[in-house]
């Protein structure tokens, strides 16, 4: 089968042909209909080397997937060929008391796991090729009526990390409250859809690019605003106090301070984006009892409510869809910034 591969760091994928993979006991070979392309992955191309994370190239890229189950290893149940499933893409060990949770992003026994701090994608065959070998059935979620694989593909990472970012500010968002959401890309225009689908929080969308605020505000946010000097002090105007909840999903120095800025005191700034920014923090840097965090990923768990908002078509990321063989200009696109929300590449 073909497979698009990163086969050393810092360098393009290529599109090579493969075997086709075969279950062992409990795992599951799926059937690919679509594979996000995340930004993420561009750090694996472009910056990553030796030691940064602890595996290496080669490995097929993809960790945003679903598609349909292929084939059963012996003792799995549960699970038919031909059913629609999306592909849970962080990998634990499985035996720790996260792991057990379901709350693989966060397993406290990394040697234990199939690849130390990644899966599909990340260490290990991902989903950018006909096929995916899952290494345990329990990483299978079946997709709810309604929501088909290149829909739900996107909605496993994009869909997944703000869901758990915004999850846990939850009692923090009851009506009255502001939540500020920087970076309107891939992962932040399925914030601004998940803050007004679960909570009755008004959004403020925040970014450098116009056309990321028009699609802000094609998802429902409340208010958008250029970034610019003048930003913190506009935010705080409207809000009168300031927001309640902050969303970074760039995580650049720049952003880190706004956040920081506008933050309302017992608040939450939530640092999603991994573009390498630092937020020094003192007593008084920055509101009392604001809560500064970042996440990563989410739990089995809140996977299967992000596909029931899905089905019922409360957050929909905006999707364009690739070839395998165009998904270096998937990437290349990504690169330019010049993708609208979420790319899904359809073998």
């Amino acid at each position: 089968m073909r497979a698009l591969r990163l086969l050393e760091w810092k360098s393009e994928p290529l599109l090579t042909e493969v075997d086709e993979p075969t279950p062992g006991p409990g795992q599951v070979v799926v059937r690919i209909g679509g594979a996000g392309a995340c930004h993420s992955d561009l750090h694996l191309m472009d910056e990553f080397e030796a030691g940064v994370v602890p595996w290496n190239p080669p490995f097929t890229l993809g960790h945003e997937n679903a598609g349909w189950v292929h084939t059963l290893g012996a003792g799995v149940t549960g699970l038919e060929v031909g059913q629609p499933v999306a592909v849970y893409g962080p990998w634990g060990c499985g035996v720790c008391a996260r792991c057990r949770l379901g709350i693989d992003p966060y397993c406290e026994n990394p040697a234990g796991a199939p690849v130390p701090g990644g899966g599909g994608g990340l260490g290990l065959d991902g989903g950018m090729a006909e096929y995916e070998l899952v290494p345990d059935a329990r990483h299978i979620v079946p997709l709810p009526d309604g929501l088909d694989p290149v829909r739900a593909a996107p909605l496993t990472d994009a869909g997944l990390t703000p869901y758990h970012a915004i999850r846990r500010s939850w009692p923090k968002l009851p009506p009255g409250s502001w939540a500020v959401v920087i970076g309107v890309g891939g992962l932040g225009h399925v914030g601004v859809q998940i803050l007004k689908a679960t909570t009755a929080a008004r959004v403020i969308a925040v970014d450098t690019r116009p056309e990321a605020l028009r699609l802000a505000e094609e998802y429902g946010a409340d208010l958008t605003l250029l970034s610019g000097a003048e930003t913190a002090d506009e935010i705080r105007r409207i809000t009168g106090r300031g927001a309640d909840v902050v969303l970074d999903f760039v995580g650049a120095d720049p952003t880190l301070r706004l956040g920081a800025a506008v933050a309302r005191t017992v608040g939450d700034l939530t640092i999603v984006g991994i573009a390498g920014g630092t937020l020094p923090v003192s007593y008084f840097s920055v509101p009392y009892e604001v809560s500064i965090q970042t996440t990563y990923w989410g739990s089995r768990p809140e996977l299967i409510e992000v596909l029931d908002l899905g089905a019922r078509g409360l957050v929909q990321p905006k999707v364009t869809t690739f070839s395998l063989d165009e998904a270096n200009t998937a990437y290349q696109r990504l690169r330019e910034g010049s993708l609208e929300g979420r790319a899904v590449v359809v073998p």
